[in-house]
């Protein structure tokens, strides 16, 4: 599988967020297929952080795409996303990695989950966090080829069948249809249609 570069994510977030749907997440010696995100854009969207926080208004001004935007999220879970911007319109926004299919390091996974099943290790934003060891130091690290903190995305071998629903746990724009899936994956936060409005 070829890396994944910095041109991929200089595109619309919600284009980006679907197309990174099959492809394999790497962080050290853990890595996930991905197979759930959310896109949030600075546009139009009251549920991105770029509508309501300075800080991460400053930050996309201050970051290039592919760069890791990671928060604590209700004062427990750390949550990562990248950061997208469209080379052609100029928009910018995140795309929240919302599940993974645990692939390699699946015991290191355990340990930091104090979980055993593959299905409970990355089936959630924090999870996954938690199970690819990344937290507050890794926000602002580049999540293309970082040598430092090991991080890189490799594309998909083969085309997944991808679904888009309802975005997971907000209270604003919750019409928009920006959560991307595999359909019928194990993995995934939340299955394709269950979203309680």
């Amino acid at each position: 599988m070829r890396p994944i570069e910095k041109h991929f994510f200089e595109r619309d977030c919600r284009v980006c967020a679907r197309e990174l749907i099959g492809s394999v997440f790497y962080r050290g010696e853990t890595s996930g297929r991905v197979v759930e995100t959310e896109a949030y854009s600075e546009i139009n969207d009251e549920a991105c952080h770029t509508f309501f926080r300075p800080s991460a208004r400053q930050f996309v001004e201050e970051n290039d795409a592919g760069t890791a935007y990671v928060y604590m999220n209700y004062g427990r879970y750390w949550l990562t996303n990248v950061l997208c911007v469209d080379r052609v319109s100029g928009e910018r926004g995140f795309v929240l990695l919302r599940a993974l299919e645990p692939l390699e390091g699946i015991e290191i996974m355990k340990r930091r989950r104090n979980m055993e099943r593959p299905t409970d290790l990355c089936s959630g934003p924090g999870k996954l966090s938690m199970a690819m060891g990344i937290g507050k130091s890794d926000h602002g690290t580049s999540l293309i080829s970082s040598q430092e903190h090991g991080f890189h995305f490799e594309e998909p071998e083969t085309k997944r069948r991808v679904v888009a629903d309802r975005r997971v746990g907000i209270s604003k724009a919750k019409e928009f249809k920006w959560r991307f899936l595999e359909p019928g994956n194990p993995h995934v936060s939340v299955p394709f249609g269950k979203v309680k409005p």
